[in-house]
């Protein structure tokens, strides 16, 4: 498979795939890398596509640059990659995992069409759920500023900057991998999602917030070709 490594101002950015006029932009989740797009790009450039993925900050080939997976540098960064894609691409779509669908709703405003895996959907419960689980108050988290718990730093101004940037949504058909064993993200919180239009919930038995048991990856692959095959055969 063609594969070209470049930078997208200073981002790290891999694309894959032989010229065409459609493209997804693939994001990873956390301690993931933008290389993990190869396997995606298998099952759609045969479809006619390219997939471009960049490394999110501290991540990839951008690790020991003391660099925060925060959201308001992620989806900057985000936004950039969309503006290169897009002077490319007449048609371009999204395919991201865990934090990386979050960051993705807010920078990409509407992508042909999403394929999300594992979405942080509701990042305000999220943080709620960590600081309950660590028995954490607002008022604690706020006197100190950050607080690790549990091998991850809690801050106030990361719960501070979710609720003054709420996600809207994708406003364009979006389908979800949840696995049944997800001990991240709610399933009532993927169920209430997915009773907006336009959004197909797949929810695979026995799956976890992470897809990476060679059954999981089976079931991973299988929903993405089901997924890209049917807005190829919509075109």
């Amino acid at each position: 498979m063609k594969t070209e490594h470049f930078a997208i101002d200073r981002t790290p950015a891999v694309l894959y795939g032989a010229p065409a006029d459609r493209a997804y932009l693939f994001l990873h989740g956390q301690l993931g890398c933008k290389e993990e797009a190869e396997a995606f790009a298998q099952v759609v450039c045969p479809k006619g596509y390219q997939v471009l993925s960049v490394d999110l900050p501290g991540h990839g080939a951008r690790q020991g640059r003391e660099e925060a997976l925060v959201p308001w540098t992620a989806a900057e960064e985000i936004r950039a990659a969309v503006r290169w894609a897009q002077g490319r691409w007449p048609s371009l779509s999204l395919r991201a995992n865990s934090i990386g669908a979050y960051f993705a709703m807010l920078a990409v405003d509407a992508p042909d069409r999403a394929l999300l895996v594992s979405p942080v959907l509701d990042m305000e419960r999220l943080i709620l759920d960590r600081m309950d689980r660590a028995g954490v108050t607002e008022e604690q988290l706020r006197e100190r500023g950050e607080i690790a718990a549990a091998g991850e730093t809690l801050s106030w101004a990361y719960l501070c900057w979710v609720r003054e940037h709420p996600v809207k949504g994708l406003s364009c058909p979006v389908h979800i991998l949840y696995g049944s064993r997800d001990d991240m993200i709610p399933r009532q919180t993927v169920e209430a999602y997915a009773r907006r239009p336009q959004v197909y919930l797949t929810v695979a038995e026995g799956g976890e917030h992470w897809f990476h048991t060679a059954g999981q990856l089976a079931a991973l692959r299988a929903w993405e070709a089901a997924a890209v095959s049917e807005f190829t055969a919509r075109r």
